[in-house]
């Protein structure tokens, strides 16, 4: 067989890239070898709720648990019997004094759908290219449940005997809590399975700034609730040609546009006092000046405004937010509108009544003829759990191991979690995962859903070393 030159060259290039991985992977201490190979396996099992399996995920998960030494016996796959796919893995390392309490690590390995025509790559296939990993669940929540097992995997094999039990579930439906919801189904029919002195779970990550420096740490401890209003009006309707007074669509965009216009008032809890607080030595001056006068009583609704516009989120974090997001109504073109109905989505502040939401929108909007209704399941009411030095210190000594003089910041999650549920059946639950992202975020529920590798392995390590000191604790 004749070789050419460029043959040759094309050769030599191929064998110094795969000597390059070999090396790099030759490089990697064996324990992080194991833990990729575990989340790029975790990662490639697909868990939509239209065509995959959170049991398939579940039973990968166990097989490695097994193969650990964690004994068949303290590992156990849940699910209705009605709903085979939608198992969720519980599983124990025993400690020394069956008295302590355990505590829990959550994590959901259901995601949410992704279309291969619409992503750059394979949502289902894990990539790594240029310092990120690629891949629906990538972040969310697929990062978090492969640490756990992997900690506990490495828990087993040290021989790391706990004060407390430590127990991992791996959970299903958390992106589609209104079909089915492990954590709630457990909670309401199993309670003693999530029962804990405390949970850890999503929620909360890093910040990094535009140099990608860490700024600062997030433990997230409550979050709002979720709640959907139907705001309706109606009339007899008529042609087009004969107008009345009491055009629906008409009174119902004169109310939105005034509860557009509306502000609840604002409320701070303990987590977004703190976050506040921590905030004003991280950002600028005027920006801080700003930060301080909303936590004055009262607060400075200017100021409270100018936040706004820098960041949507910190307005959300004051104060319960209701927002228009779809409107339907009349039936023909040429005919006088019958009924308009509109979706108005509110997150609530904790330990706010739906009920006193529901009176407000209807004294902001000011008509009897808009009728005001909440839809769906009555949004979730769980208090936010206390951010004690049982929970802070170990968070604050592992992170200065790892990220020197990054401060430890608490947060309120505006979104919603499997926290609610274990909050509210008085399992205390916290987001901390020690993972940090730019202000792009990881386009969790997106497109190209990533995070970054350094970002992934630094969360493992951390959430390794703070389980430990929480599982030796007191009570």
């Amino acid at each position: 067989m004749r070789v050419d030159a460029r043959s040759l060259i094309s050769l030599w290039g191929i064998a110094a890239l795969l000597g390059t991985a070999t090396l790099a992977q030759a490089q990697q201490p064996p324990d992080e070898t194991a833990f990729r190979a575990l989340y790029k396996q975790l990662i490639e099992i697909n868990t939509t709720r239209s065509v995959g399996s959170c049991t398939q995920a579940a039973e990968a998960m166990r097989a490695r648990l097994l193969a650990a030494g964690i004994p068949a016996a303290d590992i156990q796959i849940l699910a209705p019997p009605d709903r085979p796919k939608d198992g969720a893995l519980i599983a124990v390392l025993h400690g020394r004094e069956r008295s302590a309490k355990p505590i829990l690590l959550l994590a959901h390995i259901d995601v949410v759908e992704a279309k291969r025509e619409d992503w750059q790559r394979d949502p289902f296939t894990l990539v790594e290219e240029k310092g990120w990993f690629y891949a629906r669940g990538a972040s969310d929540d697929k990062a978090m449940a492969a640490v756990f097992t992997d900690s506990l995997i490495r828990y087993q094999k040290e021989g790391f005997k706990p004060r407390r039990d430590i127990k991992l579930a791996l959970t299903c439906g958390e992106e589609t809590s209104d079909i089915f919801n492990s954590v709630r189904w457990l909670t309401e029919t199993q309670p003693t399975v999530l029962n804990a002195l405390f949970a850890l779970n999503e929620g909360a990550g890093g910040e990094l700034d535009r140099d990608d420096k860490p700024v600062a740490l997030q433990i997230q401890a409550g979050e709002k609730v979720y709640q959907d209003f139907a705001l309706e009006a109606s009339d007899v309707g008529g042609h087009s040609s004969r107008p009345n007074k009491n055009n629906p669509i008409v009174r119902l965009s004169a109310g939105l546009a005034k509860l557009g216009a509306h502000n609840f008032a604002i409320a701070l809890n303990p987590a977004t006092r703190g976050y506040f607080e921590a905030q004003t030595k991280l950002v600028s001056p005027e920006v801080a000046a700003d930060m301080r006068a909303v936590m004055k009583n009262p607060p400075d609704e200017a100021a409270a405004e100018r936040l706004w516009a820098v960041n949507p989120g910190w307005n959300g974090s004051l104060r319960t937010t209701c927002v228009v997001t779809e409107i339907n109504g009349g039936h023909a073109p040429n005919a006088l509108p019958q009924h308009v109905r509109a979706n108005v989505n509110c997150r609530i502040l904790p330990g706010v009544p739906i009920a006193d939401v529901q009176r407000e929108i209807v004294k902001v909007l000011g008509d009897d003829k808009i009728s005001v209704a909440a839809t769906g399941e009555a949004g979730m009411q769980s208090p936010p759990p206390p951010l004690s030095e049982q929970i802070m210190a170990p968070v604050r000594k592992v992170a200065q191991s790892i990220w020197p003089g990054v401060p430890v910041v608490p947060t309120m999650s505006t979104g919603a979690t499997d926290g609610r549920f274990l909050n509210a059946s008085s399992v205390p639950t916290y987001g901390l995962s020690g993972m940090f992202h730019d202000a792009e975020g990881s386009h969790a529920h997106g497109l190209n859903e990533r995070i970054r590798v350094k970002s992934l392995l630094d969360g493992r390590r951390f959430l390794y070393e703070v389980v430990k000191i929480y599982a030796n604790g007191g009570e």
